[in-house]
C-alpha cells in the first residue's frame, strides 16, 4: 500500500486509495538549472537513504537559522497521481521535489541554512525487511519513511519545518490551496503564524502568475493524517507535524511547522499547474517569501 498526500488520504476513501496505489510511476529527476543542489552534506548516511537528509549552507551572509523542507513522498511512494488537461501523468512526488529544489537556492541566497528531506526520486528512510511489498510501501514502510523526515528535521536542529505536498480527491472538481499546522504542540502559535504566512505568500505568487487558485484556508491537522493503517487513523494528526503518541510515535518534530498543499493533483486544471515549471517556481518564491517574513517578524 502506498502512502497518499496527508490530506488526500483522508478524502480519497477506499476506492481512491486503490486507484492511487495502482499507479507506481516513480518521479522525475530534479529540473536542470534549478540550482543549489551541489555542495550538500548528508547528515547521517547510515540512517537515511542516499541523497536524503542533506544540509546546504547559505550562499550569502548567514542568518543563523535553518529551514527544513520536506518534499512529500518519493521512491516507492509516488503520492497522489493525476492527469493534466493535455493527458500528461503527474505524480505528487515529482512535483513536490521540483518545488523543494526551486526553493533551496532562494533560501540559501537569503542567508539560510537549508536541509532537504530528499534531493532525488528516493525515499528518505533506508528500507528494512517488511517495508515493501511488490515494490510498494507497506503500512510499516510508510510509517518509517514519515518518521525519518521528522528525525532529519530534528537532527538538523531546524528552526522551522515546511512540508510541500499536493492534494487529492475522488472528485476531479475539487481544488484549491490549504495549509496545515498542529495545534497540540507547545509552539502551536508559531506554527499557526508560519502557516498563515505560507498560505498567503504562495497564493499571492500563484495569483501574480495568472493562476487563480481558491483559498481553502489554514487548518489544524486533526483528521487530515494518512489513513494507511488503523493506527494511523487513531493517531489523527500528520506525523511530520503532530505530537508523540505512546506505542505509535515517540520522536515528534521539535520546531514550528507548516504543511502546504497548494493544488489538487486530481483536478486536471490544477494538475496542469502543478506540472508547470513556472508555477513550481512561483510556489517556491512564495515559500521563500513566507520564511523571510516569519524570521523578519521575529527580529
Amino acid at each position: 500500500m502506498v502512502t497518499l498526500s496527508p490530506i488526500g488520504a483522508s478524502r480519497l476513501g477506499p476506492a481512491g486509495v486503490a486507484l492511487v496505489a495502482a499507479a507506481l510511476l516513480l518521479g522525475a529527476s530534479p529540473r536542470a538549472g534549478s540550482g543549489g543542489i551541489s555542495g550538500g552534506i548528508a547528515l547521517d548516511p547510515a540512517t537515511f537513504a542516499a541523497g536524503s537528509c542533506v544540509s546546504f549552507a547559505p550562499t550569502s551572509a548567514q542568518r543563523a537559522a535553518t529551514a527544513f523542507i520536506d518534499a512529500g513522498h518519493g521512491g516507492p511512494d509516488p503520492g497522489a497521481v493525476g492527469t493534466t488537461v493535455a493527458g500528461t501523468t503527474v505524480e505528487e512526488a515529482s512535483a513536490t521535489l521540483r518545488v523543494a529544489l526551486d526553493t533551496l537556492p532562494l533560501l540559501r541566497a537569503q542567508g539560510y541554512r537549508v536541509v532537504l528531506s530528499r534531493t532525488g526520486a528516493t525515499a528518505v528512510a533506508r528500507t528494512l525487511p517488511g517495508d515493501l511489498s511488490g515494490g510498494v510501501f507497506t503500512g510499516q514502510g510508510v510509517h518509517r519513511d514519515l518518521i525519518a523526515r521528522v528525525l532529519c528535521a530534528n537532527r538538523a536542529k531546524a528552526n522551522i519545518l515546511l512540508g510541500v505536498y499536493f492534494n487529492a480527491s475522488v472528485s476531479a472538481a475539487a481544488g484549491g490551496s490549504l495549509t496545515l499546522y498542529d495545534a497540540a504542540r507547545p509552539f502551536w502559535r508559531a506554527s499557526l503564524r508560519l502557516s498563515e504566512l505560507v498560505q498567503r505568500a504562495v497564493l499571492a505568487r500563484l495569483h501574480a502568475g495568472g493562476w487563480s487558485i481558491p483559498d481553502d484556508g489554514v487548518h489544524t491537522d486533526v483528521g487530515f493524517g494518512s489513513s494507511v493503517t488503523s493506527a494511523d487513523r487513531a493517531y489523527g494528526h500528520l506525523l511530520i507535524l503532530g505530537p508523540a503518541r505512546a506505542g505509535y510515535f515517540s520522536t515528534p518534530s521539535e520546531m514550528p511547522g507548516a504543511l502546504i498543499e497548494p493544488l489538487f493533483i486530481t483536478n486536471p486544471a490544477e494538475a496542469s499547474i502543478a506540472d508547470n515549471a513556472s508555477a513550481q517556481q512561483a510556489i517556491a518564491r512564495g515559500l521563500a517569501m513566507a520564511v523571510e517574513q516569519y524570521f523578519g517578524a521575529r527580529a
